[in-house]
C-alpha cells in the first residue's frame, strides 16, 4: 500500500517505451511524439502533456499542469522499439498505415527509420487473416517467450535506457475464456515449455515484460495480463499492469452518453451500434473469433453504468447490438453510427442519433503517451499489480476480482486525478462545496 504524500522519485535518464505492433497506432504516436519534440504539432489529447489538476479549494485558484505536478518522464526522454510481422522500419509502416499525411512524416523521417522491429511472437491461431514474415521461430513458447527477454535486455542495454514500459498496439485477438493454464504462474510456465494452445502471443509478452520488471497496459481486448497467473506474477514481480482495450471512438462516446442518461433517469430500451474502418484493425476484425474479442470488450459498458439490478424499471430490458465492418476505402478514418431508443417521463419514447467520423490512431496516440508515462509513474512511487486508477483509458478496465469495472468516463477521470492528489498528499477533491456557504 502507498503512502499519502510520499516523496516520488523523480524519472532518471531515458524511458524505453517498448510497442509491440509498429502499425497505424504505434507510428501515429511515435510520429507525433517526434513532431511535438520539434515543434511541428501540438499534443491535443494528452492529459500528461497539456491536462491540468486542481488542487485545495476552488477560491485558492491553484491549477497545475500535471506534468508539473507529477515528476513525468519527458517527452525528449523517451526512447522507442518494437516488433512487427512486417520487416518495414517505423517511416516506411507510417506511410502504408496512411493516418498522417506526408509533409509531416518527412519532418520526422530520420526518427522514424531509426525504429526498426524486432522479430514479432505471433500465430495464425490468434490473429487469423494477416501475416507476415518478421516472425520468431522457437522449441516451443517458453523459447520465444525467452528470446523476447533477450530483446528486452538487448533494447535496454543498447539504448542505454533507466527504465521500460510495455504498451500493447498490436492486433486484436481471437475470443478465448481462461482455463487451466491461466490459473497461475506455475501452470503457465509449464503451458509455455509444453505449447499450450491456449497461451496467446499477448501473453508471451506479458510474461516476458514482467519478467523483467517491465510495466505492461494492454491496449487490445485480448485477455493478456487479465488472468490470475499475470496478476498474481506482477503483485510477485512488484510491476504494474493495466488494460484493456484504449477507448478512443464509440465506446469513447457510450462513457459519455450513457452516464448523462442515467443521471436524468431516463429509460433505455435499445442501443444500436455499428462501424466501418478500413485499417489493419479492421481487417483483423473481420474474423468472427477476433470480433468476438472486441464485442465483449465493447459490450460490457453499457451493463455496469445502468446498473440493470438497481433500475430494473428503466433498463432490463435493453437491447444492445454491435456491428463492425470491414471497409477499406475508408482506412483509418473510423465512422460510428449509433441509434439509442430512450424513453422518458410516463414512458414516452425518443431516439438519439450520433454519427461520429473520428480517426482511430489519432485518438489512440495521445492514450499510449499517457499510459507510458503513468505506468511508469506507478512503478517508481512502488504501484504493483493492477492499475484501476488509470481505467479511463480502457473499454474493459481490469479491476480486482470481487469489484465491478467503473466505466462511467467522468468518474474515472475524478479518480485518476485523485490517485495523483492522494500520491503528493494534497486533498482529494469531492465537489461537495458546502463549505463556501457556511
Amino acid at each position: 500500500m502507498i503512502q499519502k504524500g510520499i516523496e516520488i522519485p523523480k524519472s532518471k535518464g531515458k524511458l524505453g517505451v517498448l510497442l509491440p505492433g509498429l502499425g497505424a497506432v504505434s507510428t501515429t504516436f511515435v510520429a507525433g511524439v517526434h513532431a511535438v519534440i520539434k515543434g511541428l504539432s501540438k499534443p491535443i489529447g494528452s492529459i500528461t502533456e497539456i491536462g491540468t489538476i486542481r488542487l485545495g479549494k476552488r477560491t485558492e485558484n491553484r491549477v497545475l499542469q500535471i506534468k508539473d505536478f507529477v515528476p513525468l518522464a519527458k517527452l525528449k526522454d523517451l526512447e522507442f522499439g518494437g516488433w512487427d510481422i512486417f520487416e518495414d522500419n517505423a517511416y516506411e509502416a507510417a506511410l502504408k498505415a496512411g493516418v498522417l499525411n506526408e509533409d509531416l512524416l518527412k519532418q520526422v523521417r530520420e526518427e522514424l527509420e531509426d525504429l526498426k522491429p524486432m522479430k514479432a511472437v505471433f500465430s495464425n491461431d490468434y490473429v487469423k487473416l494477416i501475416s507476415g514474415p518478421n516472425v520468431k521461430k522457437g522449441e516451443n513458447k517458453y523459447d520465444l517467450a525467452q528470446q523476447l527477454i533477450e530483446d528486452i535486455q538487448n533494447f535496454k542495454e543498447a539504448k542505454k535506457v533507466e527504465s521500460m514500459v510495455m504498451v500493447w498496439c498490436a492486433s486484436t485477438e481471437v475470443y478465448r475464456e481462461p482455463t487451466h493454464v491461466h490459473q497461475s504462474i506455475e501452470t503457465f510456465e509449464k503451458g509455455l515449455k509444453e505449447n499450450s494452445p491456449d497461451i496467446a502471443p499477448s501473453q508471451i509478452y506479458a510474461y516476458a515484460a514482467i519478467s523483467c520488471n517491465v510495466p505492461f497496459a494492454n491496449g487490445a481486448p485480448n485477455l493478456t495480463v487479465d488472468i490470475p497467473a499475470m496478476i498474481d506474477f506482477a503483485n510477485d514481480k512488484k510491476v504494474p499492469i493495466a488494460g484493456k482495450d484504449y477507448k478512443t471512438g464509440q465506446t469513447f462516446m457510450k462513457t459519455l452518453l450513457a452516464p448523462g442518461i442515467k443521471a436524468r433517469l431516463l429509460g433505455l430500451t435499445g442501443w444500436f451500434s455499428t462501424n466501418i474502418l478500413g485499417n489493419r484493425d479492421g481487417e483483423v476484425l473481420d474474423d468472427p473469433e477476433s470480433f468476438k474479442s472486441k464485442e465483449v470488450s465493447k459490450g460490457g459498458v453499457l451493463d455496469q453504468i445502468f446498473q440493470v439490478d438497481k433500475y430494473p424499471d428503466l433498463y432490463s430490458n435493453v437491447y444492445h447490438k454491435i456491428r463492425i465492418n470491414y471497409y477499406p476505402p475508408r482506412g483509418d478514418s473510423k465512422e460510428g453510427w449509433d441509434n439509442i431508443d430512450i424513453f422518458g417521463w410516463l414512458g414516452y419514447p425518443m431516439q438519439i442519433k450520433v454519427n461520429f467520423l473520428c480517426r482511430d490512431s489519432i485518438l489512440a496516440a495521445p492514450l499510449v503517451l499517457d499510459l507510458a508515462r503513468f505506468m511508469d509513474l506507478s512503478q517508481r512511487v512502488g504501484m504493483k499489480g493492477i492499475q484501476e486508477w488509470l481505467s479511463f483509458y480502457f473499454k474493459a478496465p481490469m479491476c480486482a476480482p470481487e469489484l465491478y469495472p467503473e466505466n462511467d468516463i467522468f468518474i474515472q477521470l475524478m479518480k485518476l486525478k485523485n490517485t495523483l492528489r492522494h500520491l503528493r498528499g494534497e486533498e482529494l477533491i469531492t465537489h461537495l462545496g458546502l463549505e463556501y456557504y457556511d
